[in-house]
This record gives C-alpha cells, structure tokens and sequence, in this order.
C-alpha cells in the first residue's frame, strides 16, 4: 500500500504581474514538490488586496493571469491543486475563528509589520487587513492542514507564528491540526534593475514573462554594472555585478567562464554581457510565454480549470471546518 504523501501549501500574493524573483523564489521549487507531496498552490487575491484595494477592479484579472503563468511555467493543476483564495470562503471562516483566539501582542511583534508599519501609512495601507495577514496565512495553511510549507531561511520566525496559533487552537479545543514546519528552500538573491532589492513598488522588476524578446532585452540593458567599470577597457569583477548574478542562474559553465575571463581582463563589454544574458533569460521565457498567452486566449478552458480546481479545494476545505466545528462542539 502506498504512503500517504505529507501535504504542503504554498501561495503568491496578487499585486501584480509575476516577476523572475517569484519563479526563482517559488515556482522552480514548486515544480519539484508537486512530484513528491500533496501540494495545494494559492493565488493569494486577498492578501493582495490588503495593498492594492484601491485597484479591486484589476484583481480578478490579475489573478486569472497568474493562474495561468503558474501553470505555462511548469505547475500541473492535474498534479497539485491550484485555487484562487476568494473562491475558497472556508479561508474566511477559518480566519475569523484565529483571530479570536490570536493575542494583539503576537501580531505586534511580527517584524514584517514593524518595518513596514512607516511605508504602510505614507501609502496609506496601514489597515487591520494588513496587520491580520499573519493569522489569514495560518488559516490558509491550516484549511488544508497543511505539514510542510515551503521557505527561505528568513521567512522561519513568520512562519512559527503560524505554528503557535494552531498550537493554541489545538490545546483549547483538543484538536489534532498539524503544526506546519518550514521546508526550506535556497532562495536566490536576485537584486532588481537598480541593484535594490527586486520590487514591484520600487519599478525596478522584470515581469517572469515579458511581453516579447524586445521588452527583455531593453530591461537586461538597463541593469547596473560593476561601477569600476566606467570605460570599456576597464576590468571589473563579476562577483559584484548585478548582470553576473542572473548568469549564475540562467547561463551555462561556458558562458560563466565566458563573463568572469571577460569582465576581468575587459575583454568584453557590459554590453556584451547583457546581450549573452538577454540571450538566455529569452531561451527559457519562450516556451512559457507562448503557453500562457494561449491559454489566456481561451478562455473557456482556462475558466474550467480554476473551477475545478477550486471546487476540489473547497470540497477539502470543507472536510476541515467540520472535524474543526466538531473539536469546538459548534455544530
């Protein structure tokens, strides 16, 4: 008889378009669990809209889109189940039964809260929305009873407050609700066009599938450089470049020897070297971005599989509020 597989979930927040940051930060690894766990895979809209409620109109769409780019990139919603959260209300009731039993001081000492807590007012995002976020990431977690989640070593503290609200819901009501543990994951540093961190607000991303070869090539050459390297035949030193960093990640050993030998004895040009970049960032792009603009394209059967999915989702979702109701005796 074969073993049941551990459950994992996992979930990007809808604020926008994908970037390369979420495929080498999630979506790559998801592709390999999918074989191995039982994995539920979240488009997170209600999380985004704690950020860009002022855009509700744009969110559906958006989260359309991302279901779609998931899927182009390798996730299988035959392999793993794929939901947008919304159509998912049991997250919702979950929510609300944590948050009751979720001390203020918890969420207050959460540190994505407290640095961000300055750019939440001048943005005017500073909303209990936001600040609940943690115990609506246990609820989406718990939903599924979820073992395992998926995570960079920074991302561990977060997720232990996940594991003390189930903790506390177990001892109240002598439930069995699995506490998830991090299943960690090497995250690359990948430093936007400006060499700040990768951000959507900071304008400084390139979209997981830009539009054509054109839009890529145009944001690849506008990355920063080694600053050493003011004049053409000044020699630079990759390991502080911007540009060498997505080598690592998208060129072969080749092309790695290639730029370092380069670079160093200004053999070749930063041009030169975005334009090898360009080159492979395209090769891997090419495949996915023709899936996704099909499968964009019809509608009808991109529509059938976020249904799907989503009432598979509901229907497990489900199965847990009731063994939860029952531990309450709210029946």
């Amino acid at each position: 008889m074969e073993a049941k597989k551990q459950k994992v979930m996992s979930g990007i927040r809808v604020t926008g378009d994908l970037h390369i940051g979420h495929y080498w930060g999630a979506l790559k690894n998801w592709l390999s669990l999918q074989d191995q766990y039982e994995c539920f895979f979240g488009v997170m809209d209600w999380h985004g809209q704690t950020t860009i409620y002022k855009r509700a109109s744009e969110i559906s769409a958006l989260s359309r889109e991302m279901f779609a780019e998931m899927v182009a990139w390798g996730v299988d919603p035959k392999k793993s189940t794929m939901f947008i959260q919304s159509k998912v209300p049991e997250h919702l009731e979950l929510f609300m039964i944590f948050a009751n039993l979720t001390p203020l001081g918890w969420l207050e000492r959460v540190p994505t809260w407290k640095d961000a807590e300055e750019e939440a007012k001048q943005s005017d995002t500073h909303n209990l929305g936001r600040f609940a976020y943690p115990v609506l990431q246990a609820a989406d977690i718990a939903i599924y009873q979820g073992a395992l989640v998926p995570v960079g070593q920074d991302q561990i503290a977060h997720l232990e407050l996940t594991r003390e609200i189930i903790r506390r819901f177990n001892h109240l009501y002598k439930a069995k609700l699995p506490e998830p543990r991090p299943l960690l994951t090497e995250v690359p540093a990948l430093p936007g066009l400006d060499g700040r961190k990768m951000s959507k607000s900071y304008g400084n991303s390139i979209l997981l599938t830009e539009k054509d070869e054109k839009s890529l090539r145009k944001k690849v050459n506008m990355m920063v450089t080694d600053p050493q390297r003011v004049r053409r035949e000044d020699p630079g030193e990759p390991e502080v470049c911007s540009v060498y960093a997505y080598h690592k990640l998208y060129s072969s050993a080749d092309d790695l020897d290639w730029v370092v030998k380069g670079c160093r004895s200004a053999g070749i040009g930063c041009g030169d070297c975005k334009g090898r970049l360009a080159e492979n960032m395209e090769k891997l792009c090419q495949g996915p971005r023709t899936i996704k603009a099909q499968l964009l394209s019809n509608t009808d059967e991109l529509d059938k599989s976020i249904e799907e999915n989503c009432e598979r989702a509901r229907q497990i979702a489900k199965k847990t509020l009731e063994t939860i109701r029952y531990n309450m005796k709210w029946l």
